[in-house]
This record gives C-alpha cells, sequence and structure tokens, in this order.
C-alpha cells in the first residue's frame, strides 16, 4: 500500500496493532481464548467485538503470534498462561517483517480504477484466501486469518467468507474483528464464538496511551470519559487538542439560555483557522456527545459520571433536569447532527455552522 495512503487497520497516530507490546485492559477476553484452548476444543473462528478502538486488533494480533508459534497439544508443560509471545521467537520476527507465511489479513483494498482504499472490503478480498487456504501450512502447522474489520465487508464478501466458515478448512482460525457486528449477517455471527471486548477505565487510558507514544497534560479522567474507554479515540482527543475544545463548547452550552456571544464565537474561530478541518470535524462529534449526555441525564435523572470536563456535571443537571428535558435535547440531536453534517459536506462556513448550531442549542435550553 502506498505511503500516502492510511492503513485501514491502523489508528492514526499509534503503533499498528501487530506492533503494540501490551494490551490493557482485556484480561478477561484473553482469559477466556486461553480457557478455550487448553480444553482442547478451539472454535474456528472468533468474533471480537466492542467498541473501535478498545484494541480488538491487538488482541487479534496476540492470538494470532500465540496460535503460530505454540507447539501442537500446548508443549511439555501444559496448556500456556498467557498469549505473550517473546519477539525473539521466530514467528514474532516474521509477524513483525510481514512475512509469516501462516498469516493472512483481509482489509479494505485499494481500487484499481481509482486508486483510493476503498469504502468496503468486496469480495476480491475474500476469495484471495482461498488461494492462501490452498497452500500447504507451514510445517504443517496451523493458519490464521484476521479480518479487519468484519463488519466493512459488502454483501457479496460476506456471503463468500460465510462459504469458507460452513467449511472451515483443518487447523486454520478466523479471527473476525467488528465494531458493529449487528451489521455482519445473522449467520456469520452464529458460526463464531464470541469475544466481547470492554472500554478501558482511566488506569488502563493512560497506560496504553503511555504505550503508544503520547503523554499529555489532560484529565486522564477527563479524557476517559469523553474518549468512551477508546484508546484509538483518546489519541485523536489528544492530537486535536480535544479536551480544551469540549471544554469550551461545554463553557458556551453552560451559558444557556443566555448565550455568551464570546465564548460562542471564540469556538467558532477554533474551527474556521485555515488547516483546521480535522478540528472542526472533531467538534461536530463533540456536539454530538454532549447531547447525548444531556438527553442521558434528563431519562436517567443523573448527570453523565464520569465528567468529561470541569464543572460539566452541574451543567447537565441544571439543563436537563426531567425526562421532558431529555427527550427535547435527544429530538435537538436528531436535528441538528443531520443538519450539521450536511452542511459541512458541500464546504459550508464552518464558523457560520457553528454559530447556528450553538443557537439551536439556545432555543432548546430556553423550552
Amino acid at each position: 500500500m502506498s505511503d500516502d495512503i492510511p492503513a485501514p487497520d491502523r489508528v492514526e497516530g499509534a503503533p499498528h496493532p501487530r506492533e503494540t507490546e501490551r494490551l490493557f485492559g482485556q484480561d478477561a477476553a484473553e482469559r477466556q481464548f486461553l480457557d478455550a484452548y487448553g480444553s482442547g476444543r478451539l472454535h474456528h473462528a472468533w468474533l471480537l467485538q466492542g467498541p473501535r478502538g478498545i484494541g480488538k486488533a491487538t488482541l487479534a494480533w496476540r492470538i494470532a503470534r500465540f496460535l503460530l508459534s505454540e507447539e501442537p497439544g500446548g508443549g511439555l508443560f501444559g496448556p500456556p498462561e498467557t498469549l505473550d509471545v517473546s519477539p525473539d521467537h521466530p514467528v514474532a520476527r516474521r509477524i513483525a517483517a510481514g512475512s509469516e507465511p501462516g498469516l493472512a489479513t483481509v482489509t479494505r483494498s485499494v481500487s484499481d480504477t481509482t486508486n483510493r482504499l476503498r469504502n468496503e472490503i468486496v469480495v476480491d478480498d475474500i476469495r484471495r484466501l482461498g488461494r492462501f487456504f490452498g497452500l500447504t501450512a507451514p510445517d504443517g502447522g496451523r493458519r490464521v486469518v484476521i479480518v479487519d474489520a468484519a463488519d466493512e465487508m459488502n454483501t457479496s464478501a460476506a456471503n463468500a467468507l460465510l462459504k469458507m466458515l460452513e467449511e472451515p478448512p483443518a487447523r486454520s482460525t478466523l479471527l473476525l474483528i467488528a465494531h458493529q457486528p449487528s451489521r455482519l449477517l445473522p449467520t456469520i455471527r452464529s458460526r463464531c464464538r464470541i469475544l466481547r471486548l470492554s472500554p478501558l477505565g482511566e488506569d488502563d487510558m493512560r497506560a496504553a496511551l503511555t504505550q503508544a507514544g503520547t503523554e499529555t497534560e489532560a484529565n486522564p479522567a477527563h479524557l476517559a470519559a469523553l474518549a468512551g474507554g477508546s484508546v484509538g479515540a483518546a489519541l485523536r482527543l489528544a492530537s486535536l487538542d480535544g479536551l480544551s475544545l469540549y471544554s469550551d463548547l461545554v463553557a458556551v452550552i453552560g451559558s444557556l439560555p443566555r448565550l455568551d456571544r464570546t465564548r460562542a464565537l471564540a469556538l467558532s474561530d477554533r474551527v474556521a483557522q485555515r488547516g483546521a478541518a480535522d478540528r472542526f470535524e472533531l467538534l461536530m462529534t463533540l456536539i454530538d456527545t454532549a447531547l447525548a449526555r444531556l438527553a442521558r441525564t434528563g431519562a436517567t435523572g443523573t448527570a453523565q459520571a464520569p465528567e468529561a470536563a470541569s464543572g460539566e456535571a452541574e451543567i447537565l443537571a441544571r439543563l436537563s433536569p426531567s425526562p421532558d428535558a431529555g427527550r427535547a435535547w435527544a429530538e435537538a440531536a436528531a436535528e441538528i447532527t443531520p443538519r450539521l453534517r450536511r452542511a459541512a459536506a458541500v464546504n459550508l462556513d464552518p464558523a457560520s455552522l457553528v454559530l447556528d448550531t450553538v443557537i439551536r442549542l439556545q432555543r432548546t435550553a430556553a423550552g
């Protein structure tokens, strides 16, 4: 893949999952897989599911290294207690170099006609696995396939993969990564064993960010809350100063229903500067997040915890004190978010879009 085309299975600003040394916060999922392996009845297909950016791909690569390096039967000392494989192991070295013959990966490919990354995994991407499975497994060992992400397959690709799941090759393991498993065919889900991964807490988030080489002075509790426990989301927030941006947004919302126009103008200026397209895209996501937190506060009667910005809990409780208020914020989100994204898609002025959105928030706050 060309250097100027982003890798579809890598979070920008983070190491590739095959290069990630440790996986944080997913001990339960690892233990579940090891228990299955130790039982001698390892399922041929696993569906690793959970929110984007919480370590599903990292776990898949850990499992691949483990399976391809393990001796048949678990070795002389019984089933292993960890998925860890020494980086000096020949399999680990080959995987790091992209030359392991027992491993195949499926991701969105580059279109021959547009020379751009496709928006979905197509049937030809899956059919290439036929050639992979047609080869003799190295040393009579296992073969492992990682599909990242399986919920990006189009219908033809999904049906092609289903045939492989129905008649799996011997000593082969398929690892399907899914951010939105509901998008998969029910017949695919039914043929996989599920590994559910959970969002990371504050301590695991801090450790994962340190491993990724991202040092931030941001409040780790705020970062974990706003990122939804996703390291991928946290990396994006850190790189775009997202906590500060959300704090400014909360300050504007906190001034409602008497809008602080100075704060609103300052917020719109932050995303209207040259080269701030990514920050504007992030702000649209943060607006959606703030509206969702307002709606949930009204529906549950409790401000969302932990806070994602200082003073946020008091603001949420004041502006959304009841189920009716929560419903009003949910209805506002259903109107504001699509409208904002449609307008951004046709390159309308970001500053004007932000100010227009704030005025609509003011109307909702005023009742």
